[in-house]
């Protein structure tokens, strides 16, 4: 995280009071843009990352030399095309890519809040960035876009904000987090805090990394993201450079080995408090509780167009949660279109190079610009 200080940023001075009842000011956003604006500024496009990702969504992360988590949808000549769109995505507050989070310095203290950041909500992150639209000066966005926590995201700005978007594309997403989440939020959140390096979360004023739990956090996660069959066609019961097993504990199967990869190379890039504090931002969003159990009515000012996206295996947010914001949708007399996509993929089919799911994506903006 040696380049933080590279990132672009705003410092936003209108007071935020956030749903935990503390109220914050001249916090940082951290976000990268794509594209340009055009004279009419009607074709910025706000795109709001998943739990691990960022704002490099396309082209070359600077801080980790890796590709972009939506290479494949977004820049020149892809479906979202750079060329004509101007797309803004930014590092949600709460994150650790130079957005307001627990890594943030605390300027009396001189030393990273920690877990005295307060606890945020999905409201809280798309509040906080609305203020990258009056940044731009720009009245209507032309999309808004989000896969995961992203299209929670989604939702909850077309709720908060009904006329700032003409077009809305929530992917692969839900309007309250099952129990089922829940449930692996927290085994990932008590993989880190039993980590002893974690120190009650002030790891980083001791010098210390709670590595080994953030890692077993990541591999619990990704498993999620995946499918019984992906998982099966990928790696089956196959071992590791190995044609008999080991009688011990290291990884004999190539899952395990995957796994244990996936793990390590996360702790390079994330923060471990941070982690926790998204996860649960995640579990805490009900959008159909903050309109009292009637979902319909968080759209029911809203002039947008919808496309609400699927897919067949995501067993992690399935087909049945998003047709819920469909037909919520649908009763309050939104035009609203719909799309399950077949893919054995998982969750993570919408980060990856699945051409019926990028034609869509690209007929719909196309369409409707």
């Amino acid at each position: 995280m040696s380049k933080m200080k590279e990132l672009k940023k705003i410092i936003v001075n209108k007071p935020l009071k956030l749903d935990c009842g503390e109220t914050i000011i001249n916090y940082p956003i951290a976000y990268e843009t794509y594209g340009k604006l055009n004279e009419k500024k009607d074709n910025a496009i706000l795109a709001f990352h998943a739990l691990t990702g960022d704002q490099f969504l396309t082209g070359i992360n600077p801080v980790t030399n890796k590709k972009g988590w939506w290479t494949y949808l977004i820049g020149p000549s892809k479906p979202i095309d750079t060329n004509k769109f101007f797309v803004i995505c930014a590092n949600v507050i709460g994150g650790c890519m130079g957005s307001f989070g627990p890594s943030t310095v605390d300027e009396k203290s001189k030393k990273p809040l920690g877990t005295s950041f307060p606890v945020i909500t999905i409201n809280d992150m798309v509040n906080a960035q609305y203020n990258l639209l009056d940044h731009f000066k720009i009245k209507k966005l032309f999309c808004v876009i989000g896969g995961s926590m992203g299209g929670m995201q989604v939702l909850q700005f077309v709720s908060n904000f009904p006329n700032a978007a003409k077009n809305a594309i929530p992917i692969a997403c839900t309007a309250n987090h099952s129990a089922q989440n829940i449930a692996f939020n927290e085994l990932a959140r008590q993989s880190i805090m039993a980590d002893n390096n974690w120190d009650k979360g002030d790891y980083v004023n001791k010098e210390k990394s709670p590595d080994k739990g953030l890692a077993v956090a990541r591999m619990a996660a990704h498993i999620t993201y995946l499918s019984q069959k992906g998982l099966q066609e990928k790696f089956g019961r196959k071992l590791q450079e190995t044609d008999n097993i080991n009688f011990g504990f290291d990884a004999d199967f190539q899952i395990e080995s995957y796994l244990r990869y996936q793990g390590s190379v996360f702790v390079d890039r994330f923060d471990a408090n941070s982690y926790l504090y998204i996860t649960r931002a995640m579990d805490y969003f009900d959008l159909t509780k903050q309109y009292n159990g009637k979902l319909s009515d968080a759209f029911k000012n809203c002039s947008t167009k919808f496309l609400v996206i699927s897919f067949t295996s995501d067993w992690l947010y399935p087909t049945h949660e998003n047709k819920d914001i469909v037909i919520a949708l649908n009763a309050c007399g939104a035009d609203v279109g719909f799309i399950e996509i077949i893919s054995d993929k998982g969750h993570d089919s919408f980060l990856l190079d699945l051409p019926e799911f990028l034609t869509t994506i690209k007929k719909f903006v196309d369409a409707n610009y």
